[in-house]
């Protein structure tokens, strides 16, 4: 087995590599002048179960870049079967059209990967279970959930707790994590009257007294997460915390989720946490590197991913 990590989220790849005990490949990921990629395998590959670990997240064209052509130098390298390793998929959120003349950039993407020389990907909470099925080549979807759980009883009082999605197209992740937990379930209902005016909040569900944690896939600018806090806020909740599994944390998401009436917001390290996000007393990072690391070991020995989470 070969481990190969992008410029994406180097630490990341250095904890599964640490879980592995094996060490990362000697890679070389450089920029020509105009900032074409360049992409250099130093170790022999030939025949080889090879691992590339690369979040496309910002820059996310540069990364999808240097993930497209590492894949491709392994595939002329005639390396045996190449897995692309994708904790956080970017575009996941272009998955259907919209509206009149938009793309489908998820397929879009799936098809750039199969074609470069996936025969495999590995990717983590994917922002629509459907987009497994943009892929032309086996998928493996990983979840973040049991992490999240662990680190929730850990830190709260379990009776106390419920677990809220912030919208209603996240209902099916947070009853699975509030099943987990054994504890309720609410809902945040966003409605927007018309373009321009500011959405209105309602809230399916009994928070009064009770400590709320929203549970999501992603985070960007953290507007829904910090609307949807104060909304429970208001509807009697005495604290609101927020898990996600990808940090995005755009522009000034960090300070506005500072800014809010959430405790805290607790990520996973799909993505490489910005110096912003680290330095802030209201962001706690998790790593998710034991699941991916052991889900690789499972691909390499022909085992059962979805035992992981029976």
């Amino acid at each position: 087995m070969k481990l190969i990590s992008g410029t994406a989220n180097e630490p990341l790849a250095q904890r599964i590599a640490e879980y592995l005990d094996i060490p990362l490949t000697n890679t070389e990921f450089r920029r020509f002048a105009d900032n074409e990629v360049f992409v250099r395998i130093n170790e022999n590959v030939r025949g080889e179960d090879v691992f590339v670990i690369q979040s496309t997240s910002y820059p996310a064209n540069d990364h999808l870049m240097e993930l497209l052509i590492a894949m491709d130098a392994l595939n002329r390298a005639s390396a045996a079967r190449i897995t692309a390793v994708i904790p956080y998929f970017g575009y996941a959120r272009q998955d259907r059209k919209t509206d009149g003349r938009t793309p489908i950039s998820a397929k879009l993407v799936a098809n750039l990967i199969a074609t470069s020389g996936a025969d495999r990907v590995l990717t983590m909470d994917l922002h629509a279970g459907q987009i497994q099925g943009f892929f032309d080549v086996p998928t493996d979807n990983l979840i973040a959930t049991p992490v999240m759980e662990r680190d929730i009883r850990e830190h709260y009082d379990a009776d106390n707790v419920m677990i809220v999605s912030p919208d209603v197209g996240g209902v099916v992740r947070a009853r699975s994590l509030a099943k987990r937990l054994d504890c309720d379930l609410a809902i945040v209902d966003k409605r927007r009257p018309k373009a321009g005016v500011s959405e209105v909040m309602n809230i399916i569900g009994e928070v009064d007294g009770r400590h709320c944690i929203l549970f999501d896939d992603m985070c960007d600018s953290g507007g829904t997460l910090c609307n949807a806090a104060a909304a429970l806020k208001e509807k009697g909740a005495c604290g609101v915390s927020a898990y996600v599994t990808h940090g995005v944390l755009s522009g000034g998401a960090v300070e506005r989720i500072e800014n809010s009436v959430m405790d805290e917001i607790v990520i996973a390290d799909t993505i490489a946490p910005t110096e912003t996000a680290l330095n802030s007393d209201s962001v706690r990072v998790l790593t998710v590197s034991k699941t991916i690391g052991e889900a690789i070991r499972r691909i390499a020995n022909d085992e059962s991913i979805s035992k992981m989470f029976d």
